[in-house]
C-alpha cells in the first residue's frame, strides 16, 4: 500500500500569507486531491423490549436480517499506546493554512510524521503536548484533536498522521487578547519541527464496517476532522477488504464560504462518485432559507427532515456528528416533531440508535 513520494515545501515569504506550494513525484494515478494549494497523495438489527417496539413501529417494510458487527470490537484497534510521560515525537512535515485571508480566524492542515508507531483508526483522535511550560511551571496538558487523515495518511504509506486545527485568538472582558497554547503551538509549527503526541484515542467515532451502509456525517467547522478521514477511505483509497457501495452524506456549516475546508477535496470526490456522495454547505453568515433564517446545519438538514427521517428507519443508517455542542439540540428538534407523526418519541428512538452505534457524537 505505500508509495513512494518526494515532497518539496516552498514556504511562503513573510510578506505575504499564501499557503504553501507542494509538488510531488512519484504520483500514483488518480490518487490525487487538491485543497488550498496543496495535494495531498494516496495509493491509489435492535433486539430486545423497548428497542424493538420501537423499530416495529418505524418499519416501513419487512427488514432484512442483518447481523451487525460492533465496530468497537475491533481487536485491531489501538488505543492508548503513548501517555504524556512517555509521549511519541513526531515530526511535522507540512503546515498549511487552508482558510482564505478574508475568513474569520485561520484553520491550518498539518501533517506529522509517525514512521508508523501511531497506528490509528479513521474517527480516532491524538493528544497533542505544546511545547514549554504553563504559568505553574509545569508542561502543558495535552489537548485533544480528532484525526483528519485516512489510516494510511495522506502520503498513503500509514507513516503519517494529519491534523486540522483552527487557531484560537480571542479577547478576554479585561479586554486582552488570548491566544490558546496549543492551538497557536500547532498553527505556527514550521516543517522539521518535532510535536510530542499521545493516544491514539476512542472508539465512538469509528467508521461502521458495513461497506453498504448510509452515513450521514454532521461537522460545523473543524469538526470535518473526522469525516474526511472517512471520505478518503471511502473514496480516494483502494482496499482488498473494503469497497464503499452506500451513501455518504455531509453536511457542513461554517459562518463564510471563504471558511470551507477541503472543499476542492469534496468536489473530487463527488466527481468520481456522483452516486454515493452527497454534500450541502451551510454557510450562517451568507446564506438563508426560504424565511430568511440564518443558514445553520440545523437549518440546512430542515429542508431534508423527511428524507433524513426515513433513512434514520432504517437499521444500515449512521449519523456522526461532530462540532460545536449547541448542533445536537437544533437537530433534535427537526426529529421531534417528525418522530411524533409516526407515533415516536424521538428521545427515546435517539438512545435506542446510540445503543445500536447508529447515532455517534463528539462535541465540545
Amino acid at each position: 500500500m505505500a508509495v513512494a513520494v518526494n515532497a518539496a515545501v516552498t514556504l511562503p515569504s513573510s510578506k505575504t500569507s499564501s499557503s504553501p506550494s507542494i509538488r510531488f513525484s512519484s504520483i500514483a494515478p488518480e490518487r490525487i486531491a487538491f485543497s488550498k494549494g496543496v495535494g495531498y497523495l494516496k495509493n491509489g438489527l435492535v433486539t430486545g423490549g423497548k428497542a424493538a417496539s420501537i423499530r416495529a413501529q418505524v418499519a416501513t417494510e419487512t427488514p432484512t436480517k442483518v447481523v451487525k458487527e460492533s465496530k468497537k470490537d475491533d481487536e485491531g484497534v489501538v488505543v492508548n499506546k503513548f501517555k504524556p510521560k512517555n509521549p511519541y515525537i513526531g515530526t511535522c512535515l507540512l503546515n498549511t493554512k487552508i482558510t482564505a485571508d478574508d475568513a474569520p480566524g485561520e484553520t491550518w492542515h498539518m501533517v506529522f510524521s509517525t514512521e508508523g508507531e501511531v497506528p490509528y483508526r479513521e474517527g480516532q483522535s491524538i493528544g497533542v503536548i505544546a511545547d514549554g511550560i504553563d504559568k505553574n511551571g509545569k508542561p502543558h496538558k495535552l489537548r485533544l484533536y480528532s484525526i483528519a487523515s485516512s489510516a494510511l495518511g495522506d502520503f498513503g504509506n500509514s507513516k503519517t498522521v494529519s491534523l486540522c486545527v483552527k487557531r484560537l485568538v480571542y479577547t478576554n472582558e479585561q479586554g486582552e487578547i488570548v491566544k490558546g497554547v496549543c492551538s497557536n503551538f500547532l498553527c505556527d509549527l514550521k516543517p522539521g519541527a518535532g510535536v510530542q503526541i499521545t493516544g491514539p484515542v476512542g472508539k465512538e467515532m469509528l467508521m461502521p464496517k458495513d461497506p453498504n451502509a448510509t452515513i450521514v456525517m454532521l461537522a460545523t467547522g473543524t469538526g470535518i476532522a473526522p469525516f474526511r478521514s472517512f471520505l478518503w477511505k471511502m473514496f480516494f483509497e483502494k482496499h482488498d477488504d473494503y469497497k464503499f457501495n452506500g451513501l455518504a452524506w455531509l453536511f457542513l456549516g461554517v459562518p463564510t464560504s471563504s471558511s470551507l475546508l477541503y472543499k476542492e477535496e469534496f468536489d473530487k470526490m463527488k466527481e468520481k462518485a456522483p452516486e454515493n456522495f452527497r454534500v450541502d454547505y451551510a454557510v450562517s453568515r451568507e446564506q438563508t432559507n426560504e424565511n430568511g433564517e440564518k443558514m445553520y446545519i440545523q437549518t440546512r438538514m430542515a429542508q431534508y427532515a423527511e428524507e433524513l427521517w426515513e433513512l434514520l428507519k432504517k437499521d444500515n443508517t449512521y449519523v456522526y456528528m461532530c462540532g460545536l455542542k449547541g448542533m445536537e439540540k437544533g437537530i433534535d428538534d427537526i426529529m421531534v416533531s417528525l418522530a411524533a407523526r409516526d407515533g415516536i418519541d424521538w428521545l427515546e428512538y435517539k438512545r435506542q440508535l446510540k445503543k445500536s452505534e447508529q447515532w455517534n457524537v463528539e462535541v465540545y
